[in-house]
């Protein structure tokens, strides 16, 4: 089945993750004094992120020509960054709409990585890179490991003024987070 950007994934035939408590703790925390590099060049740093931030968490964003992680589809809640970041892509109007200042997508992959996967996928907003681990630590953001690579579990953190408001763990399937946020934006009070 080909999906709405594209991609023939047919969600139903992977393994859909289970929420196993790992990002409870993090609505009601403060965006921490990290600095990540950003595709749009420079650093963000998070902690003075000011009115409201976006930030969808993903494991990594494939590479064509490169094969991923031996045993990637068995993962749960692995496949489908590129459907994600495009539906942020496709969504980007709407969410700015919606009241979000700042929407950034962000991996641990390096900042060459993600300039690539920025450029070609065509994000209108940054990606930024924890290839450090310096955001992962602070705020003991939920991994898994693939093929000796640490990766980020998919979650969404939903910011305001540098507080974390909302958290959407386990994301699944990743092409419908972006209307999610959308639709909790648009709900939520004080916009």
């Amino acid at each position: 089945m080909t999906g709405q950007h594209g991609f023939e994934i047919e969600w139903s035939e992977l393994p859909k993750p289970v929420d196993d408590g790992a990002a409870a703790h993090l609505p009601g925390m403060v965006l921490p004094a990290v600095a990540l590099p950003s595709t749009g060049g420079g650093t963000v740093a998070l902690d003075r992120l000011t009115g409201t931030a976006v930030l969808y968490v993903y494991p990594m964003t494939g590479t064509p020509g490169v094969a991923l992680p031996e045993g990637w589809n068995d993962i749960p809640g692995a496949r489908g960054c590129t459907p994600q970041s495009c539906a942020f892509r496709d969504h980007f109007a709407d969410l700015q709409a919606a009241g979000a200042a700042h929407v950034f997508g962000i991996c641990t992959q390096s900042p060459v990585d993600q300039a690539a996967a920025a450029a070609r996928l065509h994000l209108p907003f940054p990606l930024l890179s924890d290839a450090a681990g310096a955001l992962t630590r602070a705020l003991r953001l939920p991994t898994f490991e693939a093929d000796g690579i640490t990766c980020l579990k998919r979650l969404t953190l939903i910011a305001r003024d540098g507080w974390i408001a909302t958290c959407f763990y386990p994301v699944f399937p990743p092409d419908r987070n972006a209307a999610e946020v959308e639709s909790w934006l648009k709900a939520a009070p004080n916009r």
